[in-house]
C-alpha cells in the first residue's frame, strides 16, 4: 500500500514517518510539503513520473500555493483519482474546515495531534481501521 502524506510542516512529516516505522506497518509512506506537488504526484508527472498510484492520502488542509481544499476538489472531480480514499488531517478544529472537507468529499477529517505518541496511536488507527477493515478498490489505469 502507498500512502501519500501532504504535510507541509518538516517536524509533523518526520513524526509521521517515524510513527509508521514504530507502529510496523508495511506500507510505502512517500512525503510531500505543498498543493502542487501533490497533485504532480497523483498525476505521475514531472519527478514523480514513476511514482506509484496512492492507495491514500493523508492531506493537510492548510497548505502553501494550493490550497488542500484546492487538492481535495482536484482529486475528487476526477474520475481515475476519486476513488482514492482522503482523510483531511489538519490542525484546524474550525468547523468551517470540517464542513467544506466533508463538501468537497473527504472520506474523514482528523485533527493532527500535539504529542508525538498521540502520532504513533493516529497511525496504530490509520493500520486498524484503513488497512485491516477497509476494502480499497483495485487500481486502474
Amino acid at each position: 500500500m502507498t500512502i501519500l502524506l501532504v504535510e507541509p510542516n518538516e517536524a509533523d512529516a518526520r513524526l509521521f514517518a517515524e510513527s509508521f516505522e514504530e507502529a510496523s506497518i508495511t506500507c510505502d509512506v512517500r512525503t510531500v510539503s505543498d498543493g502542487e506537488s501533490a497533485l504532480d504526484f497523483v498525476h505521475g508527472r514531472e519527478e514523480y513520473a514513476d511514482a506509484p498510484d496512492p492507495d491514500l492520502v493523508l492531506l493537510d488542509f492548510h497548505l502553501p500555493d494550493v490550497s488542500g481544499a484546492d487538492v481535495l476538489s482536484e482529486l475528487k472531480s476526477e474520475p481515475k483519482l476519486r476513488r482514492i480514499p482522503v482523510i483531511v488531517m489538519t490542525s484546524s478544529d474550525a468547523e468551517e474546515d470540517i464542513a467544506r472537507s466533508y463538501d468537497l468529499h473527504a472520506n474523514a477529517y482528523v485533527q493532527k495531534p500535539v504529542e508525538p505518541a498521540e502520532f504513533v496511536d493516529l497511525v496504530g488507527s490509520f493500520e486498524n481501521f484503513w488497512l485491516t477493515f477497509v476494502r480499497l478498490p483495485s487500481k486502474s489505469k
